[in-house]
């Protein structure tokens, strides 16, 4: 699973923090230092996600070893996003900056579900969102979390309570 935070939202945002988890559960989360021409800002994505610009400038990584690493670690795979139509525009953006060729491919977490998961999905997301105290709303974390909920909604389909998530 891979997720994205981003600037703002809209075509002027960019990415500024990418999140995955594999199904071996490896995790990668980088901060990414913004482009030059990457100016857009808005404190409402800043409120959601808690990272400034300025920590972005002092502690980012360049686009281009961003790009390096999720080649490396993703190489010929399939991952998924459950939000691929703004997470996949700001991957295409990060590695246009970072001069890379993406050798993964970002589909859609829709493209994986069964019926019966996608209507358990909102349900067991909020209970294993409780479970898992999530106050925070970054990259890795929201990679996670929609792993456990697939993971949940796959094994455990036909009963979804709060003691029968396995970690």
């Amino acid at each position: 699973m891979l997720d994205i935070e981003a600037s703002g939202f809209g075509s002027q945002s960019y990415p500024i923090e990418v999140g995955v988890v594999t199904y071996l559960s490896q995790r990668y989360c980088r901060l990414i230092q913004p482009e030059a021409d990457w100016r857009h800002w808005t404190q409402e994505a800043q409120d959601l996600h808690g990272i400034s610009r300025e920590i972005l400038l002092q502690k980012g990584v360049p686009a281009t070893q961003v790009c390096i690493d999720l080649n490396n670690l993703l190489n010929g795979q399939t991952v998924y996003s459950d939000g691929w139509v703004v997470d996949y525009p700001w991957l295409i953006k990060l590695f246009s900056a970072g001069k890379q060729q993406m050798k993964f491919r970002l589909s859609p977490l829709e493209n994986i579900l069964s019926e019966k998961q996608m209507e358990l999905w909102h349900d067991t997301h909020e209970l294993l969102c409780a479970s898992m105290d999530c106050t925070r709303h970054r990259a890795s974390c929201d990679a996670e979390l929609v792993q456990n909920v697939y993971m949940q909604t796959q094994h455990n389909p036909e009963k979804l309570s709060s003691a029968s998530f396995h970690f």
